[in-house]
Protein backbone atom coordinates (compact mmCIF):
# COMPACT_ATOMS: atom_id res chain seq x y z
CA UNK A 1 0.00 0.00 0.00
CA UNK A 2 1.20 3.36 -1.06
CA UNK A 3 1.31 5.94 1.71
CA UNK A 4 1.27 9.51 2.46
CA UNK A 5 5.08 9.20 3.66
CA UNK A 6 6.30 7.30 0.33
CA UNK A 7 4.83 10.26 -1.52
CA UNK A 8 7.15 12.43 0.48
CA UNK A 9 10.29 10.07 0.59
CA UNK A 10 9.70 10.23 -3.53
CA UNK A 11 9.41 13.79 -3.61
CA UNK A 12 12.44 14.53 -1.72
CA UNK A 13 14.10 11.70 -3.80
CA UNK A 14 13.21 13.77 -7.34
CA UNK A 15 14.19 16.95 -5.52
CA UNK A 16 17.71 16.35 -4.46
CA UNK A 17 18.50 14.24 -8.28
CA UNK A 18 16.62 17.81 -9.82
CA UNK A 19 18.99 19.75 -7.05
CA UNK A 20 22.46 17.73 -7.80
CA UNK A 21 23.89 19.74 -10.82
CA UNK A 22 23.26 23.12 -8.93
CA UNK A 23 25.44 21.94 -5.85
CA UNK A 24 27.87 20.42 -8.07
CA UNK A 25 28.19 23.36 -10.43
CA UNK A 26 28.14 25.93 -7.05
CA UNK A 27 30.65 23.70 -5.65
CA UNK A 28 33.22 22.55 -8.45
CA UNK A 29 33.12 25.88 -10.38
CA UNK A 30 36.80 26.13 -11.18
CA UNK A 31 36.16 29.98 -11.09
CA UNK A 32 33.33 31.94 -10.57
CA UNK A 33 32.30 34.75 -13.45
CA UNK A 34 31.22 37.00 -10.66
CA UNK A 35 29.33 37.38 -7.48
CA UNK A 36 25.28 38.32 -7.62
CA UNK A 37 23.48 39.27 -4.80
CA UNK A 38 20.62 37.99 -4.22
CA UNK A 39 17.95 40.41 -1.68
CA UNK A 40 15.12 38.07 0.10
CA UNK A 41 12.81 39.36 2.69
CA UNK A 42 13.42 39.15 6.39
CA UNK A 43 10.45 37.22 7.95
CA UNK A 44 7.54 38.92 9.22
CA UNK A 45 3.88 39.07 9.75
CA UNK A 46 0.85 40.13 7.17
CA UNK A 47 -2.78 42.51 8.76
CA UNK A 48 -3.84 39.04 9.66
CA UNK A 49 -0.82 37.86 11.90
CA UNK A 50 0.32 35.22 9.17
CA UNK A 51 3.45 34.78 9.17
CA UNK A 52 5.20 35.53 5.96
CA UNK A 53 8.43 35.69 3.99
CA UNK A 54 9.91 35.29 0.56
CA UNK A 55 8.78 33.12 -2.54
CA UNK A 56 10.86 30.26 -2.39
CA UNK A 57 10.92 29.87 -6.29
CA UNK A 58 12.29 33.67 -6.30
CA UNK A 59 15.41 32.65 -4.94
CA UNK A 60 15.81 29.14 -6.05
CA UNK A 61 15.16 29.15 -9.58
CA UNK A 62 17.50 32.08 -10.85
CA UNK A 63 20.16 30.74 -7.76
CA UNK A 64 19.84 27.40 -10.13
CA UNK A 65 20.30 29.39 -13.24
CA UNK A 66 22.85 31.92 -12.28
CA UNK A 67 24.77 28.67 -10.53
CA UNK A 68 24.93 26.66 -13.33
CA UNK A 69 26.01 29.30 -15.72
CA UNK A 70 29.27 29.89 -13.16
CA UNK A 71 28.38 32.53 -10.94
CA UNK A 72 28.13 33.11 -7.26
CA UNK A 73 25.03 34.02 -5.69
CA UNK A 74 25.21 35.78 -2.22
CA UNK A 75 21.87 36.13 -0.34
CA UNK A 76 21.14 39.30 1.80
CA UNK A 77 18.04 40.04 3.54
CA UNK A 78 17.30 43.35 5.27
CA UNK A 79 17.99 42.02 9.21
CA UNK A 80 20.36 39.32 7.95
CA UNK A 81 20.15 35.89 9.55
CA UNK A 82 17.54 33.04 9.36
CA UNK A 83 15.11 33.48 6.77
CA UNK A 84 11.82 31.60 5.59
CA UNK A 85 10.15 31.18 2.77
CA UNK A 86 6.04 31.68 2.66
CA UNK A 87 4.36 28.58 3.55
CA UNK A 88 2.54 27.91 -0.20
CA UNK A 89 6.32 27.63 -1.49
CA UNK A 90 7.14 25.37 -0.07
CA UNK A 91 7.00 22.12 -2.05
CA UNK A 92 6.71 20.02 1.33
CA UNK A 93 3.62 22.20 2.38
CA UNK A 94 0.38 19.77 3.00
CA UNK A 95 -1.51 22.29 0.53
CA UNK A 96 0.51 20.30 -2.37
CA UNK A 97 0.33 24.26 -4.21
CA UNK A 98 4.21 24.52 -4.66
CA UNK A 99 4.47 20.04 -4.94
CA UNK A 100 5.79 20.56 -8.54
CA UNK A 101 8.87 22.58 -7.79
CA UNK A 102 11.72 20.19 -7.66
CA UNK A 103 14.26 22.84 -7.60
CA UNK A 104 12.89 24.56 -4.69
CA UNK A 105 12.58 21.24 -2.73
CA UNK A 106 16.28 20.15 -3.30
CA UNK A 107 17.51 23.53 -1.99
CA UNK A 108 15.63 23.43 1.30
CA UNK A 109 16.67 19.82 1.74
CA UNK A 110 20.27 20.43 0.44
CA UNK A 111 22.69 20.07 3.30
CA UNK A 112 24.74 22.84 0.98
CA UNK A 113 22.31 24.78 0.02
CA UNK A 114 19.57 25.29 3.20
CA UNK A 115 22.55 26.70 5.37
CA UNK A 116 22.36 29.70 3.29
CA UNK A 117 19.15 30.39 4.54
CA UNK A 118 20.09 30.17 8.25
CA UNK A 119 22.56 33.24 7.99
CA UNK A 120 21.71 35.62 5.17
CA UNK A 121 24.20 39.25 5.01
CA UNK A 122 22.28 42.17 6.78
CA UNK A 123 21.87 44.76 4.47
CA UNK A 124 24.33 47.01 6.40
CA UNK A 125 27.13 45.26 5.77
CA UNK A 126 26.64 44.90 1.93
CA UNK A 127 29.92 46.39 -0.30
CA UNK A 128 28.11 47.05 -3.51
CA UNK A 129 31.54 46.95 -5.41
CA UNK A 130 31.81 43.09 -3.99
CA UNK A 131 28.63 42.02 -6.89
CA UNK A 132 28.35 42.34 -10.67
CA UNK A 133 24.51 42.82 -10.57
CA UNK A 134 21.29 42.79 -7.70
CA UNK A 135 18.47 40.81 -7.72
CA UNK A 136 15.71 41.27 -5.14
CA UNK A 137 13.13 38.30 -5.12
CA UNK A 138 9.67 38.62 -4.12
CA UNK A 139 6.93 37.02 -1.86
CA UNK A 140 4.21 38.24 0.68
CA UNK A 141 6.79 39.87 2.86
CA UNK A 142 8.35 41.95 0.82
CA UNK A 143 5.05 43.82 0.47
CA UNK A 144 5.03 44.99 4.15
CA UNK A 145 8.67 46.01 4.20
CA UNK A 146 10.65 46.28 1.06
CA UNK A 147 8.39 49.95 0.13
CA UNK A 148 10.22 52.26 2.55
CA UNK A 149 13.56 50.94 3.09
CA UNK A 150 16.05 52.94 2.83
CA UNK A 151 18.95 50.37 2.79
CA UNK A 152 17.55 48.54 -0.17
CA UNK A 153 16.57 51.52 -2.21
CA UNK A 154 20.29 52.81 -1.75
CA UNK A 155 21.48 49.65 -2.88
CA UNK A 156 19.26 49.59 -5.64
CA UNK A 157 19.88 53.39 -6.83
CA UNK A 158 23.91 52.53 -6.51
CA UNK A 159 23.86 49.85 -8.31
CA UNK A 160 21.31 50.92 -11.34
CA UNK A 161 23.58 54.34 -11.60
CA UNK A 162 26.59 52.18 -11.81
CA UNK A 163 25.51 50.76 -15.14
CA UNK A 164 25.19 47.38 -13.09
CA UNK A 165 21.98 44.79 -13.74
CA UNK A 166 19.36 45.50 -11.24
CA UNK A 167 16.31 42.92 -11.31
CA UNK A 168 13.38 42.29 -8.90
CA UNK A 169 10.69 40.22 -9.99
CA UNK A 170 7.20 39.49 -8.34
CA UNK A 171 6.38 41.52 -5.57
CA UNK A 172 10.15 42.00 -4.81
CA UNK A 173 9.53 45.11 -7.32
CA UNK A 174 7.89 46.42 -4.48
CA UNK A 175 11.78 47.91 -3.40
CA UNK A 176 11.48 49.58 -6.81
CA UNK A 177 8.27 52.18 -5.89
CA UNK A 178 9.96 54.58 -3.94
CA UNK A 179 13.59 54.79 -5.29
CA UNK A 180 14.70 57.98 -6.18
CA UNK A 181 17.56 58.70 -8.36
CA UNK A 182 20.85 60.74 -7.60
CA UNK A 183 18.90 63.84 -9.49
CA UNK A 184 15.70 63.51 -7.25
CA UNK A 185 12.82 61.77 -10.04
CA UNK A 186 11.87 57.98 -9.32
CA UNK A 187 13.77 55.61 -10.88
CA UNK A 188 10.91 53.50 -12.46
CA UNK A 189 9.76 56.58 -14.54
CA UNK A 190 9.39 56.49 -17.86
CA UNK A 191 10.63 52.79 -17.54
CA UNK A 192 9.14 49.65 -18.57
CA UNK A 193 8.72 47.68 -15.94
CA UNK A 194 6.34 43.97 -14.94
CA UNK A 195 5.88 42.52 -11.63
CA UNK A 196 2.71 40.77 -9.81
CA UNK A 197 -0.23 42.28 -11.93
CA UNK A 198 -3.02 43.56 -10.20
CA UNK A 199 -5.48 40.96 -11.95
CA UNK A 200 -3.28 38.46 -10.07
CA UNK A 201 -3.54 40.16 -6.58
CA UNK A 202 -7.12 39.87 -6.90
CA UNK A 203 -7.35 36.10 -7.99
CA UNK A 204 -5.03 35.62 -4.85
CA UNK A 205 -6.97 37.62 -2.46
CA UNK A 206 -10.66 35.74 -3.93
CA UNK A 207 -8.64 32.60 -3.31
CA UNK A 208 -7.82 32.86 0.46
CA UNK A 209 -11.08 34.82 0.82
CA UNK A 210 -9.23 37.95 2.46
CA UNK A 211 -7.60 40.90 1.32
CA UNK A 212 -3.81 40.11 1.54
CA UNK A 213 -2.44 43.72 0.92
CA UNK A 214 -2.94 47.30 1.77
CA UNK A 215 -2.07 48.20 -1.64
CA UNK A 216 -0.56 46.94 -4.66
CA UNK A 217 2.47 47.04 -6.81
CA UNK A 218 0.96 47.59 -10.31
CA UNK A 219 -1.18 50.55 -9.58
CA UNK A 220 1.86 52.33 -7.34
CA UNK A 221 4.34 51.54 -9.84
CA UNK A 222 2.43 52.96 -12.56
CA UNK A 223 1.55 56.12 -10.12
CA UNK A 224 5.51 56.72 -10.09
CA UNK A 225 5.30 57.18 -14.43
CA UNK A 226 6.28 53.43 -14.63
CA UNK A 227 4.90 52.00 -18.43
CA UNK A 228 3.90 48.99 -16.65
CA UNK A 229 3.67 45.76 -18.94
CA UNK A 230 2.97 42.45 -18.42
CA UNK A 231 2.64 38.41 -20.11
CA UNK A 232 -0.85 37.78 -18.83
CA UNK A 233 -1.95 35.69 -16.03
CA UNK A 234 0.61 33.29 -14.31
CA UNK A 235 3.20 33.94 -17.55
CA UNK A 236 6.69 33.17 -17.34
CA UNK A 237 7.14 36.90 -18.28
CA UNK A 238 10.04 39.15 -17.73
CA UNK A 239 11.68 42.61 -19.32
CA UNK A 240 14.59 44.74 -19.91
CA UNK A 241 14.79 48.56 -19.60
CA UNK A 242 18.67 49.16 -20.07
CA UNK A 243 19.48 47.82 -16.95
CA UNK A 244 16.77 48.06 -15.26
CA UNK A 245 15.14 44.26 -15.25
CA UNK A 246 11.84 43.46 -13.93
CA UNK A 247 10.02 39.63 -13.88
CA UNK A 248 6.09 39.32 -13.20
CA UNK A 249 5.84 36.60 -10.57
CA UNK A 250 7.04 33.15 -9.30
CA UNK A 251 7.30 31.82 -13.05
CA UNK A 252 9.42 34.26 -14.29
CA UNK A 253 13.11 33.26 -12.04
CA UNK A 254 14.69 32.06 -14.58
CA UNK A 255 13.83 34.47 -17.39
CA UNK A 256 15.27 37.18 -15.41
CA UNK A 257 18.56 35.61 -14.22
CA UNK A 258 18.51 34.86 -18.30
CA UNK A 259 18.43 38.78 -18.73
CA UNK A 260 20.72 39.45 -15.59
CA UNK A 261 23.43 37.34 -17.94
CA UNK A 262 22.52 38.42 -21.44
CA UNK A 263 23.73 41.92 -19.78
CA UNK A 264 26.50 40.61 -18.07
CA UNK A 265 27.31 38.77 -21.23
CA UNK A 266 27.97 42.08 -23.19
CA UNK A 267 31.66 43.47 -23.93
Amino acid sequence: MFKPSHLLTAMLSLGMLAFADTVAAASESPASKGKILMIVASPTQNAMGWPVGFWASELTHPYDELTHAGYTVEIASPKGGEVSVDAYSDPRHESNYSAHDFVSLGFLTSPVTSPLLKNTLPLDQVKPENYAAIIVAGGQAPMFSFRDDEKLQSLIRTFYETGRPTAALCHGVASLVNVKTSKGGYLVKGKKVTGFTLAEDDFADKAVGAKLFTWNVEPALKERGAKFVQGGMWSDFAVADKNLITGQQQNSGRSVARLVMKQLAKP
